[in-house]
């Protein structure tokens, strides 16, 4: 009698009895496999040996990175989880990515990539007023137009706008501000603040204290509106031989400034839209 006669032989539950004792004897076999395993992962052989820190580190100095992400770091040279790893390196102040690379051996290669400052940045509710108060907390964009937590200490000595608006038009609003740049520089100025409404109303202060308001529209209707205004606003202060305080370009038939003790209407055949 062969063994597959003699198997078929026994009754039903002495066979499931057998199969039964052979997956818990398999199960036993794989879980002390990786007992194993994990135990040895963790000898102190295959403890990380050095970190490599390349990148844009000009915000951190090796002591802060040492401080707020080496004591998130769990694990060995082969047990570390790369990823948690990334968001300890990515929750140290000014770090916007990082990378992490094992390189044999026992060493952890990690490449930072920094946020570079912007603007400043303060948000307000999405349904107020370009001219309402907004957070008295402010963040800072960065150049991918991203609000970013850091100590505004770090940036006081640089020169940067500062952004107002509702808390998903950071992005928009930083490439607004750049758009506009050039027909600023033509009147030989730079706007300092840029407010946006939540109904879509924009608004910019100068470096000279003069508040232009922009009224709505696609950044193109935006930044052509104040191209027009750049263009001619200039021959209208000379006339008066009084600086700009204030101008209006939602008018349809042209634009309203107020200058230093003068208050007067200019056209430019271009309509606009005087909706806030």
């Amino acid at each position: 009698m062969n063994a597959a006669v003699a198997t078929a032989a026994l009754p039903p539950d002495v066979r499931l009895m057998n199969a039964v004792s052979a997956l818990l004897v398999a199960a036993l076999l794989g879980t002390a496999a990786w007992a194993a395993v994990r135990w040895v992962v963790r000898l102190p052989v295959f403890n990380l040996r050095a970190i490599q820190v390349e990148g844009d580190v000009s915000r951190n100095s090796v002591a802060s990175l040492r401080a707020n992400a080496l004591p998130h770091l769990q694990g060995s040279f082969l047990s570390l989880n790369l990823k948690d790893g990334r968001t300890a390196f990515e929750a140290v102040p000014w770090v916007r990515h990082a990378q992490l690379t094992r390189v044999w051996p026992m060493r952890l290669k990690v490449r930072l990539e920094e946020h570079r400052p912007a603007a400043y940045w303060e948000e307000r509710a999405d349904d107020a007023d370009a001219g309402s108060e907004a957070s008295t907390e402010r963040a800072l964009v960065n150049s991918f137009g991203e609000v970013f937590q850091a100590n505004l200490g770090d940036v006081e000595d640089e020169t940067l706008p500062v952004l107002a608006g509702p808390g998903h038009a950071a992005a928009e609003m930083l490439s607004m501000w750049r758009a506009l740049g050039p027909a600023a520089g033509r009147l030989g100025e730079a706007i300092e603040r840029l407010d946006l409404s939540g109904r879509g109303s924009w608004r910019a202060r100068l470096g000279s204290g003069a508040v232009v308001e922009l009224g709505r529209g696609s950044e193109t209707e935006v930044v052509e509106r104040f191209g027009r205004f750049a263009a001619s606003v200039g021959q209208v202060a000379a006339t008066y031989h009084s600086p700009l305080q204030s101008a209006d370009l939602r008018h349809a038939d042209g634009y309203a400034v107020r200058l230093r003790g003068v208050t007067t209407q200019a056209t430019t055949g271009k309509p606009a839209n005087r909706k806030r």
